[in-house]
Parts: C-alpha cells; sequence; structure tokens
C-alpha cells in the first residue's frame, strides 16, 4: 500500500556549482582525473550529466573556476588603484591578496595546482586561461602607461607578472614551508625591482 503525502516530495534540491566542484576534486583525489569521468561526478552529486554541462563546459574546466574567478577578482581589484601607486607595487599588492587563502582551503588548492601541473590534457587547457590572468595585469599597466593592452610594455608586464606568480606556486608546491603569500611577494618584490616605472 502506497500513501500519497507530499513530505519528501517536489523538487529536489539544485546543487550549486561549488559543491559540483568539490566533489570532482574529491573523485579526482581519489581515482585520478584521467579515470573519472563525468558520468561519475554527476551521480555523486545526484544529478544529471546535463547539469554537469550546465555548469562545465569540460571536465578539465572543473579545476579552472577558482583561477577564473581570481582574475575577476585581479580586475576588480585593479579598477580602484590610486593614482599615486606605483605600478608595479600596486600590481604585487594587487596579486598577493588575490591569493590569500584560508588555512581550510590550501589542501584543495594544493591538489589542483598539482592536476593542472601534471596532468597533460589539462596542460593543454590553460592557455585561455592564462591569457585571461595575464590580461588582467596588463590592462591595468596600459591605462597606468597611457598605452594600448597590446602594446609592448603592458604585455610585458602581464606576461612576466604571471611568470613570477606561476614560478612562485611552482616554489610553494616543492617546498610547502610557508604561506603562498610569502613566495609570491619574494617574486613580485623582485620584478618590481626590474618594473621600476
Amino acid at each position: 500500500m502506497t500513501t500519497t503525502g507530499t513530505a519528501g516530495r517536489g523538487r529536489p534540491r539544485g546543487t550549486s556549482k561549488r559543491e559540483l566542484e568539490l566533489i570532482a576534486m574529491r573523485l579526482f583525489s581519489e581515482h585520478g582525473f584521467d579515470n573519472t569521468t563525468v558520468e561519475q561526478i554527476a551521480a555523486a552529486a545526484g544529478v544529471s550529466g546535463r547539469t554537469f554541462f550546465r555548469y562545465f563546459p569540460t571536465k578539465a574546466e572543473v579545476l579552472w573556476s577558482q583561477f577564473d574567478d581570481e582574475v575577476t577578482n585581479l580586475r576588480t581589484a585593479f579598477a580602484t588603484v590610486g593614482d599615486d601607486e606605483p605600478m608595479m607595487t600596486a600590481v604585487r599588492r594587487v596579486v598577493v591578496n588575490a591569493n590569500r587563502y584560508r588555512a581550510e582551503d590550501v589542501p584543495e588548492l594544493r591538489v589542483r595546482m598539482q592536476l593542472v601541473g601534471t596532468i597533460p590534457a589539462l596542460a593543454a587547457t590553460a592557455g585561455a586561461h592564462y591569457d585571461a590572468w595575464e590580461r588582467a595585469v596588463s590592462g591595468f599597466a596600459a591605462r597606468r602607461l597611457g598605452q594600448p593592452e597590446d602594446a609592448l610594455i603592458p604585455l610585458a608586464v602581464g606576461r612576466t607578472t604571471l611568470a613570477a606568480a606561476r614560478a612562485a606556486f611552482d616554489a610553494w608546491l616543492a617546498a610547502a614551508d610557508a604561506d603562498l603569500t610569502v613566495y609570491l611577494d619574494l617574486a613580485l618584490a623582485a620584478l618590481e625591482r626590474g618594473f621600476d616605472l
């Protein structure tokens, strides 16, 4: 015999993009990126594959979501920089501040960065994301210098800042002996001295 009450019925609670991301990260850690399918991620989240693709165009894009949020945060922070702050001092401050993580978020960040750095399929997806990050920095440099974004010096500022930041991330992942911002600040302080404009 069945009953026809309304308890437990109706539309299921939605799964957020962040929840899907965390589930995917857990599965990547447990089973490896290549051995985890979109179907497994969706099933673990209790959603359809279609719902997964509503949030992420590919499995690889799960690992870039937080990075893309950082690009947005960089652009927002650069828009508030005062004219009296030297350009590279502002770049260093903004990039370091955008990479302040709570202690409980650091393990996830480490897993994310190790996957991006070691899985060939993920390395192949990096270009567009790194380009957007560079453009956030070079756009600020261009405005400060009164030059087009695609002019030499703004591009050089964006690209060398990304290179310094990536070097800091790699050193942080390898040593694990200090906060990420310590590495970023050291690398970007050296870059600041080189771009003393």
